[in-house]
């Protein structure tokens, strides 16, 4: 990702200022980054040794000095090792799983800050443990160096290695060797254009210009100037003028804009570069993205290119291992790895920095978080559990019965719902899958606890305080000094169970922990810092023990029990069927209560916005800016709708209400009595997902219309939003970023997109869904699935953390239980989320409502601002229609 920077002037183009100092049009303080000078005289000495060490003679001198190394042909392998510079970016995954499968092996991950130079010679050089280098995208310039960190020392001194950069990689390999970086005519993240190259061999075997179906999705503010290009460089690959193509393989077709243009941003933009004689390459585009085509090609000829330089080397001076020689690997953890390799030749199940003691060197990381604190190390387990299920079908009964509705109402429904969740779906949901099947319960089974966490009031640190309540009303407070996922991961790996105790159920969930996770435990998940402090927990969790599923495809109803081996069983099998039998014998099936006036203090308050219609747009203006100057691909700016409730609001009753007005397929009803919390939730978006089959599922919503009042109407919006420019580029940027978080935890090359793109119809809106999906990697435990791609991408934007730190500037209070997650941790190692929005939060005497939208280049403030509107209007009017005069007495 290329971005823009201020230099305290009105000019577009960057140039050097006078005191050397790189003036972040970004306030410092916003991140956990420092403002840094860029020694001139370093650049200079190195871009003039470079120009230099074109000369054999020169290069012969230098190696002779020692200033430079130089090195052995490779002999032709199977396997190519890379060396992946992570910038801080969302989308370095998709390199990485791409690398994965071509070169055979999975690439070492590191950030740009994380090894000095003379850690980088060692490896590099001295144990020639890598073959090629990718420097990756990323927020920034490569004039700041806290952006670019260590890759214009690589893209100067490793002049011998075959390096590809991407987006910010290309700039730095042009901005290193004297080309000036400038902004682009406008920021253009998300979207696609043609291109004709010139038929390096980086383009092998892929076609070229306007007839072709080269098309390419560019996420950047800045380009590299191509009239400063210095003799070095040689242009490889540039933008065709007013050019479109398909949008995946459904051909999905990219509209032109007012002007006729596809894209707006001009003709013969650079969009490649290589270097004359070093084996350095530079795309602006992203080869990595799902909507880019033959971008698998291009890292499979960068492969090639490495092999082929290698094998061509003459160089008699330092010696290029074989990279199937893996007893002479010297990089601590990679070599277990590359021996399993050549021994199966086929991919492994992890990194090859996995299992290393020294995390300094091979420590690929997510949102700040090293993957290797992801994997499901051992540790001790003192209090092992071994939990038995017994379950029963009653087959097609809930139509007998009134459906879900009277179901839950009959077992859980007294004293409002109190201590109860409810995993409610649509049946007329258009996501078959997730509209099958609701699952209900209570406070009643001797395993059953309640758990609820809060942060420390620290801002950096992720401790907090949890209180546990188990079935006999005893209480227990502790502080968590690794935050609550670890507490949860811990918790869920203490669980043995049988396989067979489960098996013929159509459906994973079969007890566990079921409840919520606040936005703020994104300090947990590698962003740096929370700004506000939510007033309502930040997770909260019962341990459900009792269970009733319910198929609505099939109309059977299901009743589970577990209990811990060694003890007594329950009742409430039986109890249960008992009561399920009585109500389909009564002759007056239970109805809910009739509706009736609440009493004359509940009146019907409007939501009040946490900001005007004018502070929000002025956001949306900022975001812009922000995006300008290249901080951001996409920013989901959000704010908080809030009223008064009186004491005796049942939200229970709220919740049926809203379910009646409002239905959707990831929706809750969760209340936590100790916790005077409740969430009555009509979320249409899953956040995550893990099968008993180990796959992991996303789907992202991006793009959000209104219905139309007639069926031609609404025909027409369900159109106009599948062809939108904008709505495409948002919701392509979160399946990118999507993908990238899966691809951290998945095993290499299972990370796919089925579904680009559909639109979805609800009750009230449109919306587009993409769905995402990659096979978990055998030693990630489920929680640390979660950890990796926490808080989800469609609501915050890209890249994740940059754009979260921004977000919270702008934001003027937590967003508490809104963005998080609400859904079920199976004891049996599955689970699945949705995204808490579209959601009404009743904590203590306040209900609120967070709903916002995704800006990105193409926003209209005034659009942005109707959107979010658009977003509470469903829940909010619920409230409205609810306490204006029904109500479950």
């Amino acid at each position: 990702m290329s971005m823009s920077f201020s230099l305290c002037s009105t000019s577009s183009a960057i140039s050097y200022p006078s005191d050397n100092v790189l003036r972040f049009s970004v306030p410092s303080r916003l991140f956990s980054r420092e403002l840094v000078r860029f020694d001139e005289k370093w650049k200079k000495k190195y871009i003039s040794l470079s120009r230099a060490a074109a000369s054999r003679q020169m290069e012969d001198s230098l190696v002779a000095k020692k200033i430079l190394p130089r090195r052995e042909p490779l002999e032709k392998v199977g396997f190519v090792r890379t060396l992946l510079i992570d910038n801080y970016d969302s989308y370095t995954f998709n390199i990485y799983q791409a690398l994965s499968t071509i070169n055979g092996v999975p690439p070492v991950v590191i950030r740009n800050d994380e090894w000095t130079w003379e850690e980088a010679y060692h490896y590099l050089y001295e144990d020639a443990a890598f073959d090629n280098i990718v420097i990756s995208p990323g927020p920034g310039s490569p004039m700041c160096p806290s952006d670019i960190g260590i890759c214009l020392r690589l893209l100067l001194e490793c002049r011998d290695i075959p390096i590809l950069g991407v987006c910010l990689g290309h700039q730095a390999l042009g901005y290193v060797h004297g080309a000036h970086v400038v902004h682009a005519p406008e920021p253009v993240h998300g979207r696609l254009s043609g291109i004709e190259h010139d038929g390096n061999i980086l383009f092998s075997d892929i076609p070229s210009g306007r007839n072709s179906d080269f098309k390419v999705v560019r996420y950047h503010s800045l380009i590299i100037d191509k009239e400063s290009l210095p003799k070095e460089l040689v242009p490889i690959a540039w933008t065709v003028y007013n050019d479109t193509g398909s949008f995946s393989d459904k051909n999905l077709c990219v509209p032109l804009n007012n002007s006729g243009s596809s894209l707006g941003d001009g003709s013969d933009i650079l969009m490649g570069i290589r270097h004359s004689t070093f084996p350095h390459y530079g795309l602006q585009f992203h080869p990595e993205s799902i909507a880019t085509t033959y971008g698998s090609q291009i890292f499979k000829n960068f492969k090639d290119i490495t092999v082929d330089y290698w094998n061509r080397c003459k160089s008699p001076s330092l010696r290029r291992r074989n990279i199937n020689d893996t007893a002479n690997m010297q990089v601590h953890g990679a070599s277990q790895l590359l021996k399993e390799l050549s021994r199966t030749r086929s991919i492994g199940t992890g990194c090859s920095y996995y299992g290393s003691p020294k995390k300094s060197l091979f420590s690929a990381q997510t949102n700040g978080v090293d993957v290797f604190d992801l994997v499901d190390l051992p540790y001790p387990k003192p209090n092992v559990k071994f939990l038995r299920l017994k379950w029963k079908k009653l087959e097609r009964l809930a139509h007998k019965v009134g459906g879900a509705r009277n179901i839950f109402m009959e077992l859980f429904g007294k004293n409002k719902g109190s201590d109860t969740f409810w995993l409610d779906t649509s049946t007329s949901s258009c996501d078959k899958a997730r509209g099958r099947f609701s699952f209900m319960g209570g406070k009643g089974g001797s395993l059953w606890k309640q758990l609820t966490f809060s942060l420390s009031d620290q801002s950096e640190i992720t401790s907090g305080h949890l209180l546990i309540e188990d079935a006999q009303s005893c209480t227990e407070k502790r502080f968590l000094e690794e935050g609550f996922l670890d507490f949860l991961r811990k918790e869920l790996s203490s669980i043995s169970y049988d396989d067979k105790d489960f098996e013929g159920l159509p459906f994973d969930f079969c007890g566990g922990y079921v409840g919520c996770l606040g936005y703020d435990l994104k300090v947990e998940c590698g962003m740096p810092m929370n700004r506000h402090k939510s007033k309502a927990p930040d997770a909260c969790f019962f341990f459900a023990d009792n269970i009733i599923a319910i198929d609505h495809q099939l109309d059977d109803v299901y009743v589970l029990s577990l209990h811990e081996q060694g003890t007594e069983e329950t009742s409430f099998l039986n109890d249960t069927e008992e009561k399920l039998n009585s109500l389909r014998a009564s002759k007056h099936q239970t109805t809910l209560p009739a509706v009736a006036q609440l009493p004359s203090q509940c009146k019907a308050r409007s939501f009040v916005p946490d900001k005007s219609r004018e502070q929000y747009i002025n956001d949306v203006q900022s975001c812009l800016q922000y995006i300008k100057d290249g901080e951001s691909y996409e920013l989901c700016l959000t704010t908080q709708n809030r009223t008064r409730t009186e004491k005796n609001t049942d939200p229970l009753g709220l919740y049926l209400h809203l379910r009646d007005k409002n239905p959707a397929p990831y929706a809750a009803f969760l209340n936590f009595s100790n916790a005077n919390l409740s969430l009555c939730c009509s979320s249409p978006e899953r956040f995550l997902q893990l099968d008993r089959n180990g796959m992991l599922e996303a789907k992202p919503i991006k793009g959000t219309i209104a219905r139309g009042s007639t069926p031609e109407e609404d025909k027409l919006l369900k159109s106009q939003l599948k062809l939108s420019e904008k709505n495409q580029a948002e919701n392509l940027m979160i399946v990118d970023l999507l993908r990238n978080d899966l691809g951290r935890v998945c095993e290499p090359g299972s990370v796919h997109v089925p579904n680009l793109m559909d639109v979805e119809t609800y009750t009230t809106v449109h919306t587009m869904v993409s769905t995402i999906r990659g096979m978990k990697r055998s030693d990630i435990s489920p929680v640390e699935c979660v950890r990796a791609a926490f808080p989800g991408g469609s609501m915050t934007g890209a890249p994740k953390l940059r754009s979260v730190e921004i977000l919270d500037s702008l934001e003027n209070c937590s967003r508490g239980l809104y963005s998080g997650s609400i859904g079920y941790f199976s004891y049996n190692g599955t689970f699945d989320l949705n995204i808490v929005i579209r959601t009404v939060v009743l904590h203590e005497d306040e209900a609120s409502i967070g709903a916002g939208g995704a800006i990105v280049a193409l926003s209209d403030p005034e659009d942005e601002f109707e959107e979010m509107v658009l977003k509470t209007r469903a829940p909010a009017n619920a409230v409205m229609e609810f306490c204006s005069g029904s109500s479950l007495l």
